[in-house]
């Protein structure tokens, strides 16, 4: 028998079994050093602001890639830019007031009779819904009717939660009930669903379970004011979770401060007090 050739055949073996090991504890250090991606995109908003100008059209053509853009579809020559804005990868999202009724819409006539008679002492310039069994729907899915055809991909909703508020149902004369609210916005929902467009919620994600994403409005002196656990669980379904964030100073600190509540899924626009606009982070 040839000793010298069993022993370095074992020899062999062993080396090999070694490098294996080894190769296969550098790439395991490998995959644990790599970053997770984040889900948190960049965050435009030509629709609304609070004390400063909202982003324009042309910054937006300029800057925003695969990210969500916000626009009022019935401003002037707004739609025009939908496509161009959705090349460089973003998806669009319409505006839309569903708790009150604006007097400066094209259909504010056809809204009118569905509305309280006092206006809204914050923005002197709406009526909240005052009812919601009547001919209200069909106005709201005439206007999703108008997005669809425009091509967005998404409808926000602003005031959904209109009704939700008794010192406000009682100073108004609101009588739609909560459960009626709630079927409101559950229907309009599904509607923008059926014209295959997605659905964000606003500032509340009770009985919204089937909205696509949710954004929150938040303040220097009002933070996280919102249900954190419903925050969270949008999140953790991997939908749309965004907080714009109003007049502030320290934009970064505000959105470290959010990712350590939620985490770094979390997209994040803020209206900076400096440099008195919108700041777009995960850009």
């Amino acid at each position: 028998m040839n000793y010298a050739l069993i022993i370095a055949f074992l020899l062999l073996s062993v080396s090999c079994s070694t490098d294996e090991k080894s190769a296969s504890t550098a790439n395991d250090t490998e995959d644990s050093a790599s970053p997770v991606e984040s889900n948190a995109i960049p965050v435009y908003n030509q629709a609304y602001q609070e004390n400063f100008e909202a982003d324009k059209i042309s910054a937006i053509l300029n800057s925003a890639k695969n990210g969500y853009v916000l626009l009022d579809p019935f401003q002037e020559e707004v739609t025009d830019h939908v496509a161009a804005i959705q090349a460089n990868g973003n998806q669009v999202g319409a505006y839309i007031s569903i708790g009150t009724g604006e007097t400066y819409r094209d259909d504010y006539a056809q809204i009118k009779p569905y509305l309280v008679t006092t206006p809204w002492g914050e923005w002197p310039d709406e009526f909240f819904v005052k009812e919601t069994s009547t001919g209200v729907l069909e106005v709201m899915k005439a206007r999703i009717d108008k997005i669809a055809a425009w091509g967005f991909d998404w409808v926000e909703f602003d005031n959904m939660d209109w009704a939700f508020d008794n010192e406000s149902r009682d100073a108004y004369k609101i009588t739609a009930s909560e459960s009626e609210a709630i079927a409101y916005y559950q229907e309009l929902s599904a509607y923008v669903h059926s014209k295959g467009m997605k659905c964000m919620a606003k500032n509340r994600v009770e009985d919204a379970t089937d909205f696509d994403g949710v954004l929150y409005e938040s303040y220097t002196d009002e933070k996280n004011w919102w249900d954190q656990s419903g925050a969270q669980s949008f999140l953790d379904a991997g939908k749309l979770v965004i907080i714009n964030h109003y007049n502030e100073k320290s934009c970064g600190e505000v959105y470290a401060e959010y990712k350590g509540i939620y985490n770094d899924n979390l997209s994040f626009i803020c209206e900076d007090a400096t440099l008195k606009k919108y700041v777009h982070f995960n850009e």
